[in-house]
């Protein structure tokens, strides 16, 4: 059961928004966050929905590891088979957008029914709960189709955008694109030209684009083409930190044309840490302040056998202390996994010999427990958006090391732009990148002062250290994110007559 809390008891008559992110974790906790603000700084009633997949059990985990405000009600909607539209070859993407279309009429049933003032008292809510019609849906940037359930019923509706802003640009310009480029853009010589912002080069595009001939592709461009429909776009970052991005979605005539909407940096929405008493805490608490690498490549993130055995080697060679999340090489599902057994595909008597100085983890850590602890100087990182905004909150320097999705424009942009992190080159063949490389980029980045004739000037953990103060001044009362928030909530409640 999920816990609920609260200072004081909610208002029906406040507002009443519903929340409908896009399944997988990494889209469901910045949704999450997002509505637990809305609740504790805005006095807002919040639904949740929750999708039923196979990765329930990580999403289970997830809401029940944490207290809940009393005015969010979490509502887990039906399980739907989605095999007779759906083969062996279909894509991920696909296969995600297809659970949400055979979804959208269980929330439609939802949010009509709270207009006729009904207890909800369903099997598949964690409560019993009288609420407020619903008056506003905010909806993540792959659940546009949702926007028709809005027009049904006559409330606004906003897109939470939580990937970096950065990405949002070349979604919105994307139509353009589709209708100019002959081909593929991968194979596109030069970088793509994205109006207002720095141009992007082939080699980092989402991989949802990557290959125009597939079905996600053509969701991907659905969802992207329904942009300008929303009244609204919260996005999950911060003036400090994507500046230039906000400047040209709010002042560049050619992104204006295209129906770019009212954009409102609400971030970096990162979950507080909790107090945790398992034997990697403990482990961490005896090693001295800035001394620990931590890495992890998110809760989807699977290297090969050859890339996870040089990994080993390379942390090993730095001779620095490193926390490691490892995951089996052919474990293919993002749920919390069991019987993993790292002695099985790392190096012979591996953990004997780090024994002291290393760490391994098998499968799921607490990582914004890990990153803030006061002995963790580094994050070696798939950039994925929320580990990125959990290293930066805190303080944290990066190595970035991509693997798929928006990861590699996060990874460029951290290194080029904001600063914060070494980005991980591969200079084998084979895309392996080699233990030395690893060693030395580890190196370079734990051992206060270190460069190198391709790093000069090295100073990433002081400027991790000044953003982490702008992040968290960011979303403090009276920060501009909290201000933004404040606007766009206050627009919600004079919109429902309660201001």
């Amino acid at each position: 059961m999920i816990k609920n809390v609260d200072q004081e008891p909610h208002n029906i008559n406040n507002p009443h928004v519903a929340i409908l992110p896009c399944p997988g974790m990494s889209h469901l906790i910045p949704h999450l966050e997002l509505a637990k603000r809305l609740c504790n700084f805005h006095d807002i009633q919040v639904t949740f929905f929750v999708y039923t997949t196979e990765a329930s059990v990580a999403q289970s985990h997830y809401l029940n590891s944490q207290p809940l405000p009393e005015s969010l009600h979490v509502y887990h909607l039906p399980s739907r088979d989605i095999s007779p539209f759906v083969t062996d070859s279909t894509d991920v993407f696909t296969r995600t957008t297809i659970i949400i279309r055979e979804s959208l009429p269980d929330v439609q049933s939802y949010i009509l029914s709270s207009f006729d003032n009904k207890k909800v008292d369903d099997d598949t809510s964690d409560s019993s709960t009288s609420l407020s019609p619903v008056n506003v849906l905010v909806a993540d940037c792959f659940v546009t189709d949702s926007f028709d359930i809005a027009d049904k019923v006559g409330i606004p509706k906003y897109i939470f955008f939580c990937p970096a802003a950065d990405l949002f640009p070349f979604m919105i310009y994307l139509t353009i694109l589709d209708s100019q480029v002959q081909g593929e853009f991968v194979h596109l010589k030069e970088p793509i030209q994205i109006p207002g912002c720095k141009p992007l080069p082939p080699a980092d595009i989402v991989e949802q684009v990557r290959n125009r001939k597939i079905e996600g592709y053509k969701w991907f461009l659905h969802h992207a083409s329904r942009f300008p429909l929303a009244d609204g776009i919260l996005l999950n970052t911060s003036q400090d930190l994507e500046s230039k991005t906000i400047k040209a979605l709010r002042e560049d005539p050619t992104l204006r044309q295209l129906g770019t909407p009212c954009v409102y940096p609400v971030g970096p929405l990162v979950r507080a840490p909790f107090a945790e008493d398992e034997h990697y805490m403990k482990w961490l608490n005896q090693k001295p302040h800035d001394s620990v690498i931590y890495i992890s490549f998110g809760s989807e993130g699977i290297l090969s056998p050859e890339q996870t055995t040089e990994l080993a080697w390379g942390l090993e060679l730095s001779q620095q202390r490193f926390i490691w999340v490892a995951r089996n090489p052919v474990e293919a599902s993002s749920s919390l996994s069991v019987g993993n057994n790292p002695d099985e595909y790392l190096p012979h008597e591996y953990q004997n010999r780090i024994n002291g100085v290393g760490l391994v983890i098998p499968s799921w850590a607490p990582q914004v427990e890990i990153l803030s602890h006061s002995s963790v100087g580094g994050f070696l990182s798939h950039c994925g958006w929320n580990s990125t905004l959990e290293s930066i909150f805190h303080g944290v320097p990066m190595i970035a090391w991509p693997l798929y999705g928006e990861q590699r424009s996060n990874a460029a942009m951290l290194e080029e732009e904001i600063g914060v992190a070494v980005r991980v080159k591969v200079k084998s063949d084979n895309g392996v990148v080699g233990r030395e490389e690893i060693a030395k980029l580890v190196r370079l980045l734990m051992e206060e002062g270190n460069e190198d004739n391709d790093h000069k000037d090295f100073h990433l953990r002081t400027r991790a250290k000044q953003l982490q103060k702008l992040m968290i001044q960011a979303v403090n009362e009276g920060g501009s994110s909290y201000n933004s928030l404040s606007e766009i909530a206050n627009e919600w409640k004079t919109g429902c007559n309660l201001v």
